[in-house]
């Protein structure tokens, strides 16, 4: 490991006093470091001295023609690392004994991810980035259906370091800590969408091995994808067919019910009228925003602890953590802007002490599904249990 400052680092000062700073690692993919306001690391960061292997080819999508969805088939993903020991934690700072991805401490790091579902190639020729030799060309493109038929699967997939810490998640970080993730989500959704082909940014945390985390390091992810999402599509066809302010109507059908868990002068987090898991709540600011990009500083200043109080009462539903997808959706980068609202769908399939709910024939095969907790049951539990967490001073 080299410890010399890397020279081509490059510092800005973001919101809330975190700085960022940009590097690569030794294969090209791009490196950015966010420091806590009041740090106690210095500017200097070390060089990233592996010999590494040439990235792997981008991917190939494929178009299911019953579905209109396309599948990305990403043969490099299938050898990923497997819940390492603390010793080989691929995302903790090197070490003599541990050639890791990130170089130097931090408190919060970002890199383009090793084994991608999408990228690196781009639509266009970008940085370090390859043009890609048969990339989408538009959405209409990918809206057209045919047999088989494919395309590049451009993009980026970047991890999100939470911590240097081996273990944790996103609700065991301080308040100063969350607010800097929540920065570099903010940071990270504005540079991503100015990517050549870019259609959605999606920042998301998968927690517990009943999810299939395969790095127990605290740490989320982001996907910028070459389409709109399915899930995204669906929404934007809710909206055509009813109002363009359907969040709005949303959010203050749902400000006038019982299944309101937490609120404050930015957020709601309820549980949803038509709940689909055994823990679902979803986190909404209480103005039309589209992406973190375009919150406000107070916005993210309340945001840091709200969501934290949100995840520690899901962690106090039983004895153990609980296992849960933390979904932030955005608007798509070109289209349904002034209508698709910023928000978190938080979902677990936790649905006893030692239950899980399993996706079997009418849901999995079907889309067609059963909740067995009613929602405003599910929304009295985690109240419950975050103002158990708050009398406790945890």
């Amino acid at each position: 490991m080299n410890i010399e400052e890397s020279p081509e680092l490059r510092a800005t000062e973001l919101g809330a006093g975190i700085i960022k700073r940009s590097t690569t690692l030794a294969d090209g993919r791009e490196l950015i470091y966010y420091d806590d306001p009041g740090t106690t690391l210095g500017a200097e960061r070390a060089v990233d001295a592996r010999t590494l292997d040439p990235r792997p080819d981008t991917a190939t999508m494929r178009l299911d023609v019953l579905t209109g969805d396309w599948i990305t088939v990403a043969a490099n993903r299938q050898n990923r690392v497997m819940m390492p020991s603390a010793d080989a934690d691929p995302l903790a700072p090197q070490t003599p004994t541990n050639p890791s991805e990130v170089p130097s401490l931090y408190d919060v790091a970002v890199f383009e991810n090793r084994s991608p579902a999408f990228g690196p190639a781009l639509t266009e020729a970008l940085g370090t980035a390859p043009a890609a030799s048969n990339p989408p060309r538009g959405l209409d493109d990918l809206d057209a259906l045919g047999l088989g038929r494919t395309r590049t699967s451009v993009g980026r997939c970047e991890v999100v370091c939470f911590s240097p810490d081996h273990s944790g998640s996103f609700g065991t970080q301080s308040v100063t800590r969350a607010r800097t993730v929540i920065e570099a989500w903010a940071d990270r959704t504005a540079a991503l969408s100015q990517l050549p082909g870019i259609q959605q940014i999606f920042p998301f945390e998968n927690r517990g091995e009943a999810i299939g985390v395969t790095l127990p390091h605290p740490h989320g992810q982001i996907y910028s994808y070459p389409y709109i999402t399915p899930r995204t599509q669906r929404l934007l066809d809710s909206i055509d067919r009813t109002a363009p302010d359907l969040f709005q109507r949303i959010l203050e059908f749902e400000q006038g019910s019982e299944r309101v868990v937490l609120q404050g002068e930015h957020w709601t987090a309820f549980v949803p009228f038509a709940a689909r898991w055994p823990v679902e709540v979803h986190l909404m600011p209480n103005r039309h925003v589209a992406d973190f990009a375009e919150t406000t500083e107070a916005e993210r200043d309340e945001l840091a602890p709200l969501y934290l109080r949100l995840l520690r009462g899901v962690d106090a539903l039983y004895e153990t953590p609980t296992p849960y997808i933390a979904a932030w959706h955005q608007a798509p980068v070109n289209v349904g802007r002034d209508s698709v609202r910023l928000h978190l769908e938080l979902t677990s399939p936790r649905r006893g002490e030692d239950k899980l709910k399993f996706l079997a024939g009418s849901e999995a095969a079907m889309w067609a599904w059963t909740a067995e907790i009613p929602p405003e049951q599910s929304a009295a539990r985690i109240r419950e249990a975050i103002a158990r967490v708050e009398e406790a001073g945890e």
